[in-house]
């Protein structure tokens, strides 16, 4: 929507005619743009929506906007044409007509009545007068035209473009606003409440109800939301409309979806509860077999550390073995009900019985290997002595010293206290660190070869 020229000396007869011109051409703009605010059908849905909150407030301030636009844009036609009358008069317009003229396009010809102009702020007292005023360009909170002082108020048709397109503006801002949330958040809302009750269905064949599973409460909690949602953004769309900083065109913003980003967020992570219920009916009964084997494996490994350490209380004297645990009784009952919610398809409970049962099933098998280490741990010294001492008399061997009475003593003293039952290991230990000591010393120490032939040599090393 355009604006005319400021008003000036007497038009001759070009300036009259270049004038009608931009004003036809003008006119048609503000008639095309108030039939397009007619027909959107963001207006149409406005007019028969049930109105709450700042929405019905400003609708109403915008209803009578509209109202008061026509009628300027009714009083801009009626001067327009009044204008094309006179210059159709004669062909060469007179001094006469050319000063109607420039009055008519230039100066304050146009008059609106009060009582129209003055219906954005209600009747008017019997003893007031009033004078229109509009709301400024664009503003979201523009006061609406008010009678201030005269019955009604001329203009100029300049001035009167200045405020049709000050009220198109503020009312297409509204009528666009509206729209765009109601374009927006209704749809968005049907889906994912349709999706809701796909999700609440396969929620209850598994067992997640409300009452029993938090899931199925979230489930609760996300209906009533979505629910109180939708009649508010049906009722009052503006609430749910974030204008954009620094901009002034109409319908600057987009429409506010915390709300629904937040319950939608909700319902996947209640999606995702449900699809860890389903994937335990789909492998409970492995997932079943597998903990039975684990706490199997647990006894069976607990029942041969028992054995162990009675051997090693048999074997082994001076030392201290720890105490072996009885089986895990507690898991074996928690088991027992895991198997007994498959059964009954207690989805629900079974789920989080079964991730916590495997956690402490391989928590008992690594308990029950640990325990059967702590027991055999001394027949592990009595077996690393033995081999050490094997090892060096291996190594005396090799140099020609096998025959020493001096080690042959040493030997024999570690290997009974290492093949005797039972078996003091720190008096054992000793014992072989003597021989390894003897050892070390004879085959570092230099070898003089004996008279009498090489026979009686020791060996070199």
């Amino acid at each position: 929507m355009g604006v005319t020229g400021p008003p000036g000396p007497v038009m001759d007869r070009d300036e009259v005619d270049r004038a009608l011109a931009r004003l036809g051409a003008e006119h048609e703009a503000i008639e095309t743009s108030l039939l397009a605010l007619q027909d959107h059908a963001g207006r149409r849905l406005l007019e028969g929506a049930d109105l709450t909150g700042v929405t019905k407030e400003r609708w109403a301030s915008a209803e009578a906007s509209i109202t008061l636009l026509w009628a300027y844009f009714d009083a801009y036609s009626d001067a327009l044409r009044s204008a094309r009358e006179i210059r159709s008069r004669r062909r060469w317009s007179s001094r006469e007509d050319l000063v109607e003229l420039t009055e008519l396009l230039r100066g304050e010809s146009v008059t609106v009545a009060g009582s129209v102009a003055g219906s954005l702020a209600g009747p008017p007292a019997e003893t007031v007068t009033g004078e229109v005023t509009g709301p400024a360009a664009g503003g979201d909170d523009a006061p609406a035209p008010r009678i201030t002082g005269r019955l009604s108020q001329s203009f100029s048709l300049a001035t009167l473009v200045d405020r049709m397109n000050e009220l198109y503006a503020t009312s297409l801002d509204m009528v666009v606003t509206a729209d765009a949330v109601w374009s927006a958040l209704p749809a968005r809302i049907d889906l994912l409440a349709a999706e809701l009750q796909r999700t609440r269905r396969l929620a209850h064949s598994v067992g997640v109800r409300p009452g029993e599973h938090p899931a199925g409460d979230d489930l609760e909690r996300i209906t009533r939301t979505l629910t109180s949602l939708r009649e508010q953004v049906v009722s009052d769309p503006l609430a749910f409309w974030v204008r954009a900083q620094r901009s002034s065109a109409p319908g600057g913003g987009r429409p506010d979806t915390t709300v629904y980003d937040r319950e939608a967020r909700a319902l996947e992570d209640v999606r995702r509860e449900i699809d860890a219920v389903l994937t335990v009916r789909q492998d409970a009964e492995q997932r079943l077999v597998r903990l039975r084997d684990v706490l199997g494996r647990a006894d069976r490994t607990l029942a041969e550390a028992r054995t162990a350490r009675g051997e090693v209380l048999a074997k082994i004297a001076a030392t201290e073995v720890p105490v072996v645990s009885g089986p895990p009784t507690a898991l074996q009952e928690q088991l027992a009900t895991a198997a007994e919610y498959r059964r009954h398809a207690q989805w629900h409970r079974l789920s989080p019985l079964l991730e916590s049962l495997e956690q402490k099933a391989d928590d008992e098998l690594l308990r029950a290997r640990e325990s059967l280490s702590a027991v055999t741990q001394p027949l592990a010294v009595r077996a690393e002595l033995r081999g050490r001492l094997d090892a060096y008399k291996a190594k005396v061997a090799r140099h020609g010293l096998a025959e020493d009475p001096f080690l042959i003593e040493r030997y024999d003293a570690a290997r009974r206290m290492l093949w005797s039952a039972p078996c003091d290991l720190r008096v054992a230990e000793q014992a072989v660190l003597r021989y390894q000591q003897a050892a070390a010393e004879l085959l570092t120490a230099p070898r003089v070869p004996e008279q009498g032939g090489p026979e009686d040599r020791r060996g070199e090393q």
